[in-house]
């Protein structure tokens, strides 16, 4: 599928959004995990999160989605199958990587493998940690999928672990948080930033035994001594599709948007921040806590901006949306520099790479840097072209939020990708007032 966006008039009206991807992907899993039905509104029902659920079918998980309605009858630890065939993730880092936690405390016997792209993601940052607690996991090459994990001696426990982490990465957290679960004693994890919190807050709020001291980016865990309870709840909306939103009201001149009930949990909130220091015109309203997790509404209008820079703890709480954030800063006022970002060439694509050649060909002055990029902004954006969402849906998403400012249509190949975050956001785009057209 194609996309064609081009000039829009002001973007107006309250939108709600599909439930919160990284959030999905967790309470799946954790319901699994735990004794009895879960029941989990505004689950977010795209190709990722797909990935998980069709994991847990196979793992001897029954579920069903009734619209974006999860049910899901949870077996405990105890209750979950080796699988008879390869586990297929997809194109889910996230999928694999919590996966390999899970079931190394479930001692449960698999492989994990996945797509192409997953196949080149980093895995020896869980790999080993997890040896070190006494998970026989193996890997391609020592650093990536497909991953083995081998069921544990007779009476070889898993031991609980104290160590420094040499990434912030909520996944690598969360991946050794779920094998925890399984282990004899505390363990004690220290990351070198602050990284999305999720895992923590959905576990404590199902009773295990959590402590955070956030000043030192320490989690430590005591296995629970009882089953997990059943979730439910309705997920918040996702504040990193909610960003494309927020970013084409801002840029479209005359535009003011509502995006209601959205998740606003601190470790995912650092676009708002540095949007807000760019100048952008963003309120924000926290209205309700549901397992932990804020939620509320954010009401963006249309503004004038001027360049930043960005680089330390703000790069992990706005790790996603680099993509959206670039097409702003290219119509923002003077240079931006983003540093300390090298973690965007492990994503979906090499961001970073595939970035500086999309907005080059729209005409953006940018220039990639080892472990971030620079824009000169203030310059118009080119329309007339086609670009390539190089398989991500998160650039593919940026590229249609840069033609709601061009004259000329902008044309986004490989947009089916979108549908893996976010698969009413055409619609959505168009019910704010934009004209997206698909095509040939």
């Amino acid at each position: 599928m194609k996309l064609s966006l081009h000039q829009s008039r002001p973007l107006r009206g309250d939108c709600l959004l599909p439930g919160d991807k990284s959030i999905s992907h967790r309470v799946a899993l954790f319901a699994s995990l735990a004794e009895g039905e879960s029941r989990i509104e505004n689950f977010l029902d795209a190709g990722v999160t797909r990935a998980m659920l069709k994991v847990l079918r196979a793992l001897d998980v029954a579920w069903e989605l009734d619209e974006n309605t999860l049910i899901l009858q949870g077996r405990g630890p105890g209750g979950l199958e080796s699988p008879e065939e390869d586990l297929d993730c997809g194109s889910s880092a996230t999928t694999m990587r919590l996966l390999a936690g899970a079931l190394a405390g479930a001692n449960v016997p698999c492989v994990l493998d996945g797509s192409a792209s997953l196949r080149v993601r980093p895995m020896g940052r869980i790999i080993k940690p997890l040896q070190t607690m006494g998970v026989p996991i193996k890997a391609a090459d020592g650093d990536v999928a497909p991953l083995e994990l081998s069921r544990r001696a007779p009476g070889a426990p898993l031991r609980a672990i104290s160590v420094s982490l040499p990434v912030a990465s909520a996944q690598v957290k969360s991946a050794l948080l779920l094998a925890a679960l399984g282990a004899q004693g505390r363990t004690r994890l220290e990351e070198p930033g602050p990284s999305r919190d999720h895992t923590e807050r959905l576990l404590a709020s199902m009773g295990v035994g959590i402590e955070r001291t956030p000043m030192d980016n320490r989690v430590i865990l005591e296995p629970p001594t009882r089953p997990l309870p059943p979730l439910r709840f309705r997920l918040p909306g996702d504040i990193s599709s909610g960003a494309f939103l927020i970013c084409a009201a801002l840029i479209v001149p005359g535009s003011m948007v509502i995006i209601r009930e959205v998740g606003l949990n601190p470790t995912r909130t650092g676009l708002l921040d540095a949007l807000r220091a760019m100048g952008a015109k963003i309120d924000v309203q926290v209205t309700n806590e549901v397992h932990g997790e804020p939620l509320g509404d954010i009401v963006v209008q249309a503004s004038r901006l001027h360049g930043i820079r960005i680089e330390g703890p703000l790069v992990v709480r706005m790790i996603d949306e680099f993509p959206v954030f670039s097409i702003v800063a290219a119509l923002a006022e003077g240079e931006t520099v983003v540093r300390e970002a090298e973690e965007l060439r492990y994503k979906e694509s090499d961001r970073i790479t595939v970035m500086c050649e999309e907005l080059h060909a729209i005409g953006v002055d940018i220039q990639e840097l080892p472990d971030g990029f620079r824009i000169c902004g203030g310059r118009r954006l080119k329309g007339g072209v086609r670009v390539n969402s190089h398989g991500d849906h998160r650039l593919a998403m940026a590229l249609c939020v840069a033609g709601l400012v061009t004259e000329d249509p902008i044309v986004v190949e490989d947009a089916d990708v979108i549908t893996q975050s976010f698969p009413g956001f055409p619609d959505c785009l168009e019910a704010l007032g934009a004209k997206v057209a698909a095509c040939v």
